[in-house]
């Protein structure tokens, strides 16, 4: 199936747990994005764009947002507070990608602040409008708009806004089973279900999947179509395709993607902390975590795990 030419909702097939690359901030970047797809996950987000800041300068533009031919299916995660901003940058990104995501979740204080992500929790009229703005705006056929939210604590609430984006014709909706003022607490995957019996469009569970057999949990609990994963696929790119750990022939493609597309340093060596943190020791950590150059983080690499021939791959 050419997904890119017949769009994202076609590949939510019946019994088919779509598997997806969260947004996140610094990490989901091209690079990283190119790693899991190589790893059998269908669909990448960007990280979030505040869409004002990326219509006001080209040079934002540039810096937030970089693709390539091979970077698809890709969503494009803005945070906005305008319907005609969202959709004018939509307009920008809609011939390089497959559709947009409003951010109806962001917890952080300072998009809060702003009116951006979890603030459109309450504000149900406007989502609604912003939704219906890029549907009526965006000429693209099977361009998608879906957006992401976190759970009232009152549930009617969440239904509510889920129906209504419903209503103004968003595609899927992904839902990370806590509150706003909720970290690090068990998801509340009967939250996530009844917000999934609720709906007639695809919805997507989110919050605490480290492991592919969590996916099979996560999908048997809530009847979902979709997982988006972050942490887990930091700490493992390769979890959607069944390895435990990060597998030494991941860490190798890494640093080829990263070399490849110049990858700046600190998040070269940063996401490489991240997937060796379960294999690796407290002292091997501290080693690598002190290391300052790409040169010093290769030799090191093959001093400690071996090549890919040394396993005879």
């Amino acid at each position: 199936m050419n997904t890119a030419s017949s769009g994202i909702v076609d590949m939510f097939e019946k019994g088919k747990v779509l598997k997806i690359c969260a947004p996140m901030v610094r990490y989901s970047k091209l690079a990283f994005r190119t790693l899991v797809r190589k790893y059998s996950c269908d669909v990448c987000f960007t990280p979030m764009i505040v869409a004002s800041d990326f219509m006001r300068s080209v040079k934002a533009r540039d810096s937030e947002f970089t693709t390539n031919e091979r970077d698809r299916p890709l969503i494009v995660q803005f945070a906005a507070h305008d319907a005609q901003t969202l959709v004018d940058a939509a307009c920008v990104v809609a011939p390089f990608s497959d559709g947009v995501d409003l951010n109806c979740g962001c917890p952080q204080r300072w998009a809060m602040s702003a009116g951006y992500g979890a603030c459109l929790m309450n504000k149900p009229e406007l989502v609604k409008d912003m939704v219906r703005q890029i549907r009526n705006q965006v000429d693209k056929p099977n361009y998608t708009t879906s957006i992401k939210i976190r759970i009232h604590k009152d549930l009617r609430k969440t239904v509510d806004l889920c129906q209504k984006a419903e209503s103004a014709g968003v595609s899927w909706i992904t839902v990370h089973g806590r509150t706003t003022d909720e970290r690090h607490q068990p998801v509340h995957y009967d939250a996530i279900k009844t917000i999934k019996d609720s709906m007639s469009v695809p919805v997507i569970a989110n919050g605490d999947i480290k492991y592919l057999c969590d996916v099979e949990s996560t999908h048997q609990l809530t009847g979902v179509d979709g997982v988006m994963v972050a942490r887990g696929l930091l700490a493992n790119p390769a979890m959607f395709a069944g390895y435990e750990d990060t597998p030494l022939e991941c860490i190798w493609d890494w640093v080829d993607i990263s070399t490849e597309l110049g990858t700046p340093f600190t998040c070269f060596h940063r996401h490489l902390i991240y997937m060796l943190e379960r294999v690796s020791s407290q002292p091997e950590r501290k080693v690598f975590n002190s290391l300052s150059s790409t040169s010093a983080v290769i030799d090191y690499l093959q001093n400690t795990y071996g090549t890919l021939q040394d396993l005879g791959t």
